[in-house]
């Protein structure tokens, strides 16, 4: 019986590298399924991604000969079993929109991931989450409390083995500490009127100027209040007849299919780090 893997990578560029990384998989029995690279000209780094199949290895041998391989070329190898679902946390706050699509997506098998506990900070969701069977924990969050809640959050975090935290819509902000814990595997979304509407109502102050664009933003969480690197962004066309109310539904509708979009990437092992950009091999 052949797994299927997948295989992503990083490194300094140099000739012979899509050759080299073939060579080594034909060699230990691998057929190639899917391959995509990127030479970034501007840092001179070199990206890769392969999906491939093997019998000839368990997955802890083929790994560590991998690292064997990739050392002298300076590579940042992660070699995932294709099949399986990536556990996921999901945090969200009183809007469920996203909550929602992703649950539904995951139901449907659009989304390679498993839904391990949804975390909020307000109890609105709960029967939500009863609905799918998902383990619901609320863990209010106030200035006060805010170091416990997110000790409480991490520990959830870390009991369900979660590989993926998604920020559906959860309206605080993550500690610079939290970010660090997080950092390259949790993922957020907005609106992207940032930096010109900020704070409360940014649809009501984008109506009141009569943006012509409304879109959204999904990116990594970093300690820089969101400004992570960017996974995925799209827009809406909005003209003078739309109301605030249009204006906010189109908004949701937008910021689902990003937040969508971004975590089926990052559960494919599509997206790999490039300093403080992405490189997304669709």
């Amino acid at each position: 019986m052949s797994q299927a893997y997948i295989l992503t990578l990083s490194c300094p560029d140099r000739l012979g590298l899509v050759h080299a990384v073939s060579g080594f998989l034909l060699e230990h029995g691998a057929n190639i399924e899917e391959a995509a690279q990127y030479n970034d000209h501007a840092t001179g780094l070199f990206f890769m991604r392969v999906q491939f199949a093997c019998g000839e290895h368990d997955t802890a041998t083929l790994r560590a000969r991998l690292q064997e391989f990739g050392q002298p070329l300076q590579m940042e190898l992660k070699l995932h079993e294709r099949d399986a679902p990536m556990r996921t946390v999901i945090m969200v706050s009183r809007e469920g929109h996203c909550l929602n699509d992703l649950l539904f997506r995951v139901k449907s098998g659009l989304l390679p991931i498993q839904v391990a506990a949804i975390i909020s900070n307000h109890r609105d969701f709960y029967q939500l989450a009863a609905s799918y069977n998902i383990p619901f924990h609320h863990v209010p969050v106030t200035a006060a409390t805010k170091a416990q809640a997110e000790a409480r959050q991490y520990e959830i975090i870390q009991a369900e083995g979660a590989e993926l935290v998604v920020l559906a819509r959860y309206m605080q902000v993550l500690s610079d500490d939290l970010c660090k814990k997080l950092a390259g595997r949790a993922i957020n979304i907005h609106h992207s009127f940032l930096p010109s509407f900020k704070g409360a109502k940014p649809y009501y102050q984008a109506h009141d100027r009569g943006v012509k664009l409304i879109g959204a933003t999904a990116h990594y969480v970093t300690a820089d209040l969101d400004e992570g690197p960017i996974i995925e962004q799209d827009v809406a066309r909005a003209d003078h007849t739309d109301t605030v109310e249009d204006l906010t539904a189109r908004g949701r509708d937008t910021e689902s299919l990003v937040l969508a979009r971004a975590v089926k990437w990052h559960s494919e092992h599509r997206v790999l780090p490039n300093g403080h950009k992405t490189v997304v091999f669709r």
